[in-house]
């Protein structure tokens, strides 16, 4: 069992926090004193086979590290894909910084994943009509791809720069009120380097414990403003009418895009 680390001292888990990001982190009673306000992070890694992971299981063991984090392992807490929305949707609501912790498959994310983002962020719940349970949190996209960086260019296999394929991210954060943050991406997963693997973990744990005390997030505006999503919108029962939040679990789950 690795130790537990706070903010004011790293534990001795396998890539230690960085001395310069754990000098950023407020201490506990500083913080009480100048009024720094505690935010919790909610940390969701999927991973649908850890026997293959070289970088997941590094960042999800990192995120266990640290006092305070809230960490689910999606395909370990739900290996029949019965996700327990209720539960999910209590822990989203507590946190200020929602972290995506996966590899890239085929371009986007795997499907527990998927299936999490579907049936937690319902209409009328996150985003819609009265959806405001995650406005003004930040969200953090933690990837890793088996392409090296050279491939996300306009000469490489994949054509696209990796911001390329971020849309969808960014405008599920758009929907929701949300604050799209700068991605934090490992390339080459299986060719990289011990060392350029642990910088990438080191750094990660390092803004978990630091967080909102990031020095980019001063320079960023903040949440952009949700869109009216006319009712009209929303998916049709049966019987032709318009779903309305909270009708069924079926209905409160139809999310933007999703069709029968």
């Amino acid at each position: 069992m690795l130790p537990r680390m706070t903010a004011r001292a790293p534990s001795r888990f396998a890539t230690p926090v960085p001395t310069s990001a754990l000098a950023a982190a407020p201490d506990t009673d500083d913080a009480s004193r100048h009024d720094v306000p505690t935010r919790a992070v909610y940390v969701i890694v999927a991973h649908p086979r850890w026997r293959d992971s070289r970088v997941n299981r590094r960042l999800l063991d990192a995120a266990r590290g640290i006092e305070g984090v809230d960490v689910n392992d999606l395909y370990s807490t739900y290996p029949d894909f019965s996700i327990d929305v209720a539960a999910e949707q209590r822990r989203v609501a507590r946190a200020d910084l929602i972290v995506l912790v996966h590899p890239i498959y085929w371009y986007s994310m795997p499907p527990l994943q998927k299936l999490w983002l579907d049936d937690v962020l319902s209409w009328g719940w996150a985003y819609g009509h009265d959806g405001h349970a995650l406005a003004n949190k930040d969200l953090w996209l933690v990837a890793s791809t088996g392409g090296p960086q050279a491939s996300y260019r306009p000469e490489g296999y994949n054509q696209h720069e990796f911001s390329a394929f971020l849309p969808a991210y960014e405008q599920m954060a758009r929907l929701c009120n949300m604050r799209f943050l700068p991605p934090h991406v490992f390339y080459g997963a299986r060719r990289s380097d011990d060392a350029a693997l642990d910088a990438h973990v080191s750094a990660f744990a390092g803004k978990l414990v630091t967080y909102p005390q990031w020095p980019e997030l001063i320079a960023m505006a903040g949440a952009p403003e949700c869109p009216d999503i006319p009712v009209t919108d929303r998916p049709r029962c049966a019987t032709g009418a318009v779903e309305v939040a909270g009708d069924s679990n079926e209905s409160a789950n139809a999310n933007a895009g999703r069709v029968a």
